[in-house]
């Protein structure tokens, strides 16, 4: 696999969960933790994309902060400047963007485009994507030593 598009196409879903931004806090870890996920895009009233909630949003601006989720709104502790990419970039490019701002999500949009959403895909897609490709790699290099 070498870009975003090749592993949007190989998950085995590609549902985007999302939540609006006048949604709580338990409403958007309610979610989560239905879906088993770690994210939801939060779009505002027209369904654009407005920003993202993850757990450590929820850690660090909520639970840390001793707030209330039942009535803290995702509006007020969403990530507004989204780290995007396009579902060109080469899957290598998006893991560094994920390492040097240690973020684990990142929405595939259109370049200049934040409101076309491709999918989202978390540095755990990446790690399985490297894994298949090792393995692959191991198994082609166990045939060739083997069988010359």
């Amino acid at each position: 696999m070498q870009t975003v598009s090749q592993l949007l196409e190989a998950k085995p879903t590609n549902t985007v969960h999302t939540i609006g931004q006048g949604r709580t806090v338990i409403e958007a870890a309610e979610r989560m933790n239905l879906y088993r996920i770690g994210a939801l895009i939060v779009t505002d009233t027209l369904g654009h994309i407005a920003g993202i909630i993850t757990e450590r949003d929820i850690l660090t601006r909520v639970i840390t902060e001793r707030l209330d989720p039942a009535e803290t709104l995702v509006h007020d502790i969403m990530t507004r400047d989204l780290i995007t990419c396009s579902p060109n970039t080469p899957l290598e490019h998006a893991r560094e963007i994920m390492t040097k701002r240690k973020i684990r999500h990142i929405p595939i949009t259109n370049p200049g485009d934040s409101t076309t959403l491709h999918g989202l895909i978390s540095i755990g897609d990446l790690n399985a994507a490297a894994n298949q490709d090792l393995t692959i790699e191991v198994l082609s290099l166990r045939e060739y030593i083997t069988h010359g």
